[in-house]
């Protein structure tokens, strides 16, 4: 083994390419916020985040160059978004994007952190979250200070330290129900968040969507969206907590072609994939029975909705290669 240069395990390739696909196509959503918003605060962290997103995409592609490995084809400007398009989305919803973005980068950078081993990734990794914590907490403040941010709700302070006694703590289909606790609680307020914000993301994308099949694919993932903001504020509802804003009236009436459906589909099928996730986690954090099985129920449509997005993308030749393990079958059919 070369001793000065150690290879990427599949772990480190499979973590940068990610990066660079997820940096390539919020690229573009960041250039054309950018050319549209009026809020001179928010266009301040859209600079930012986009100079951040650059960054990344420049150090990504010297890794690349340099392991030989193919530079992941991702999306481009000059081919996936419009710049001059009319303005999509309102300065409100850009925030609360920026917000859920920076969210879902800290939590991708903080795993990658936990799994890569050669020093020059874990630096790159570190040095990410290093910066994205800062433009997270300036994106919070801004939130604050313009009356948007969504501050989940508030639990009473207990007389003392308690410990859980009965098997009834479990139940949820029968009988008297406890109350949520606090993890569920921030689970459900967390999952009604970023379903709100793909509510709107799907009417935006309905509009400016050019294919029709394309278009019946976010009007259905709209509808679906909706329907888990409604189970998840029945159960805040019932339990006489609040729930958080939407944001539906965010998005214009424009129809123009903004973004390609290559990109518009890449985005959704991410997000479809962070929301099993978030609901796997939200599962095993809630111990009451009727909860988790609401989260098995809600998971089941979302893996359904996902398989046609991919059948769509693979149709449409827009669903770009991961890297791979050898095929030693095939190569041994070849000789």
């Amino acid at each position: 083994m070369d001793k000065k240069h150690i290879k990427l395990t599949s772990t480190e390739i499979t973590s940068i390419w990610e990066a660079y696909m997820n940096d390539a196509a919020i690229n573009c959503k960041f250039h054309h916020f950018l050319e549209k918003v009026e809020d001179e605060e928010v266009k301040s962290l859209l600079q930012k985040s986009l100079d951040f997103t650059k960054g990344n995409l420049r150090t990504l592609e010297d890794i690349f160059q340099k392991e030989e490995y193919p530079v992941p084809y991702g999306f481009k400007i000059d081919m996936d978004v419009d710049l001059s398009s009319p303005k999509l989305y309102s300065d409100i919803y850009v925030l609360h994007y920026l917000h859920s973005a920076a969210q879902i980068a800290l939590q991708g950078y903080s795993v990658n952190l936990t799994l890569v081993v050669r020093a020059d990734m874990y630096s790159y990794f570190n040095e990410c979250i290093s910066q994205l914590t800062e433009i997270m907490r300036e994106i919070k403040e801004t939130l604050l200070s313009k009356g948007l941010y969504n501050r989940a709700p508030y639990l009473p302070v207990p007389d003392e330290v308690d410990f859980i006694k009965k098997q009834s703590f479990l139940t949820g289909f029968f009988g008297d129900k406890r109350p949520l606790s606090g993890p569920e609680i921030t689970n459900l307020y967390s999952n009604y968040q970023r379903n709100a914000l793909g509510v709107a993301t799907m009417i935006g994308f309905s509009q400016v969507a050019q294919s029709k099949e394309v278009t019946q694919f976010f009007l259905r993932g709209k509808e679906l969206a909706k329907k888990h903001c409604q189970v998840f504020g029945s159960i805040l509802a019932k339990e006489d907590l609040p729930e958080p804003m939407t944001l539906e009236t965010e998005v214009t009436d424009s129809t123009s072609y903004t973004y390609s459906d290559k990109l518009m589909m890449f985005y959704v099928t991410a997000l479809i994939a962070l929301s099993i996730g978030y609901y796997g986690t939200a599962m095993a954090m809630s111990p009451r029975r009727d909860i988790g099985l609401k989260y098995i129920q809600l998971t089941q449509e979302i893996l359904a909705y996902a398989e046609d997005g991919a059948n769509i993308m693979i149709d449409n030749g827009w669903l770009e290669q991961p890297p791979m393990a050898l095929n030693r079958n095939k190569l041994a059919k070849e000789k």
